[in-house]
Parts: structure tokens; C-alpha cells; sequence
């Protein structure tokens, strides 16, 4: 009675999914109960228009599907861009865009493979977050009534969130990620100088995986970074890296710096080329570069090498990388 909270579950399953029909008829039922009607209500017929009601009137967007079976996350997608904050198992676009400041991260038992006791674990878990986290931090109010750290969250939400969920984003990013490489990648394959240019990818990819198991980072040196890094500071890092029998044009070394997070992962990166700044023997060289800190706070980087070619549509298509142990 001190902290309550309203649940409006609104769906539909298909009709011949009678184990959903049941689910919603047991809801349903409870939903009715005198003990919670006032608490919890199930609206019938989802579609976009009941959407465009729930969407901005929501607070949090609770979904909790089994990991891994969320197929995308449209909706709570479509909910962090009117504000509301996400209460959702990490998986679908949660688990990449989940930051602990834009909502919360329902705990999953993967390994337990008894579904009956997975379910008492992770509903637990959800009973746990709700009552102990999310509910108390909804009614911590100042003097004026509002919950400024709840606000934080909303407005960090659609300024981290809002970019990068709407449709301009994604479709742009096939555009320069997918299309426009794989279409440069078919050009160099178009044919040169009386033999074909696939027939040259294919040579180069069987030399470079037979030789990638001496490939190696031996020794990364860096400067420029503190503790507390400010925005416009310059990271200058030099890995020393042995190709084997390949050269610095089969390979791309790279440096990948940004926002660490509390357990020392990159929580969101960047990624710089490195530039063969010296050649030793035995197929070593030095790769360095300096990059220009673009925010300020906890900073981190990593450096990996990988192979390229201009015929390939990405550095990804081989499946190769050697990074720094």
C-alpha cells in the first residue's frame, strides 16, 4: 500500500497456440480477483494503436521471454523512445544496448536445465529486482515530488537509446556496414589483368590461414592515459606484432579504446588503425598511433590484428583475429 505498482500485460496469441490461450485465461482469471484488480488488468487485441497509448504511458517495460529465445525486442525498443526504462532479460537488442543506467537487467538461470526450477529462480529474481530496486527508486522523491534520479535514467535513456533504435540508424548502417563493401568487394572481383580477382582472393585466403598461427601481439606500449581521462587527451599506443610469413599489407592492426566498465570490459569502443612505425627480423614489426579521446571518465583499450584485403567485404569474412594475451 506504501509503494504500489500498476501491471497492464496486453497481448495475443495465435489461435491454434493453445498453451498461450490458456496462459492468458489463467491471467485473465487472476486478473479478476479481488485482491488485485485494482493492481493488474490484461487488455485483449494488442495492435499498433492500443501501442500508441501504452508506449508513452508506460514506466517500465517489463519482458521476460527465456534467454534465448527473444527473437528482436521491437517494443521495448519502441518504449525507450518515449522515455519509459526497460526491464528485460539480456538477450535480443537488450543484451548489446543495456548500460546499468538506461533500466535493468533481469538475472537468467542458463544452466539450470530443469525448467520448472529455472522458472522459480528468474521470477525470484524479477520479484527481487522489482521490490528491492526498481519500486524504491520510482518513489524516491524530493521535496517537490519529483524523482530526479528515475528522471536521470529517462533522460539518459533517449539520449543513449533514441539514436540508435530508430529505423534511420538501421538502415544507414546496412547501407555503409553491408551493402556498399559487399558492392565494392564484387567490383574487385570483376577481373584484372587477364586473371580474375576471386581467383586472387582465393590464393591470398588459403596463404593467410595457413600462416595465421604466427600471428601474434608480443608486447603493446601505450601512453596518454590516466585514471581519470579528459575529453581531448591523446592515447598513443605501439603494439609489437609478429606476422610470420605474412606482411603488414595482409594484416590490419587496430587499436579499440573507449568506456571501460566496472568489471574492466569495454563497455562501447572505438576502432583506430595502427601504422608499421618499425620492421625487425623475423617477420616482427612495431605498429603505433595516436587516438584523440572523444569523452571524458574511466577509459580502456584493447589491440588485435586481423586480416584485410580490398577484395574482402570485411575483416570479419575470414573469422581471424590475434590480440594482445
Amino acid at each position: 500500500p506504501e509503494r504500489p505498482i500498476q501491471i497492464v500485460v496486453a497481448g495475443k496469441s495465435h489461435p491454434a497456440d493453445e498453451q498461450g490461450v490458456g496462459l492468458i485465461q489463467r491471467l485473465v482469471r487472476f486478473a479478476d480477483d479481488a485482491g488485485v484488480r485494482e493492481r493488474i488488468v490484461f487488455l485483449p487485441n494488442y495492435d499498433i494503436g492500443m501501442a500508441l497509448t501504452l508506449m508513452p504511458g508506460c514506466d517500465v517495460w517489463l519482458n521476460n521471454p527465456l534467454r534465448p529465445l527473444e527473437a528482436s525486442g521491437t517494443s521495448g525498443m519502441k518504449a525507450a523512445l518515449n522515455g519509459a526504462l526497460n526491464l528485460s532479460i539480456l538477450d535480443g537488442w537488450w543484451d548489446e544496448w543495456y548500460d546499468g543506467r538506461n533500466g535493468w537487467a533481469i538475472p537468467t538461470a542458463d544452466g539450470v536445465e530443469e525448467v520448472e526450477r529455472r522458472d522459480a529462480l528468474e521470477a525470484t529474481a524479477l520479484y527481487e529486482l522489482l521490490e528491492n530496486v526498481v519500486v524504491p527508486r520510482f518513489y524516491d522523491r524530493d521535496e517537490q515530488g519529483v524523482p530526479q534520479h528515475w528522471t536521470e535514467m529517462m533522460r539518459h535513456t533517449l539520449a543513449t537509446l533514441g539514436p540508435k533504435v530508430q529505423a534511420t540508424r538501421m538502415v544507414r548502417d546496412y547501407v555503409e556496414r553491408l551493402y556498399t563493401p559487399v558492392a565494392r568487394s564484387s567490383r574487385e572481383l570483376g577481373g584484372r589483368s587477364g586473371r580474375t580477382g576471386a581467383a586472387e582472393l582465393a590464393d591470398w585466403k588459403a596463404r593467410v590461414q595457413q600462416a595465421w598461427p604466427q600471428v601474434r601481439v608480443d608486447h603493446v606500449e601505450s601512453a596518454g592515459l590516466s585514471d581519470a581521462a579528459k575529453v581531448g587527451d591523446e592515447l598513443t599506443v605501439t603494439a609489437y606484432v609478429a606476422l610470420g610469413e605474412l606482411t603488414p599489407q595482409d594484416v590490419d592492426v587496430q587499436v579499440l579504446y573507449g568506456r571501460v566498465s566496472e568489471d574492466d570490459s569495454l563497455s562501447s569502443f572505438t576502432t583506430g588503425s595502427l601504422e608499421v612505425s618499425e620492421h625487425y627480423e623475423d617477420g616482427r614489426y612495431a605498429f603505433s598511433g595516436s587516438k584523440t579521446l572523444p569523452a571524458s571518465g574511466p577509459y580502456g583499450y584493447a589491440v588485435r590484428v586481423v586480416p584485410t584485403h580490398p577484395a574482402m567485404a570485411g575483416v570479419t569474412e575470414l573469422g581471424l583475429v590475434a590480440g594482445a594475451e
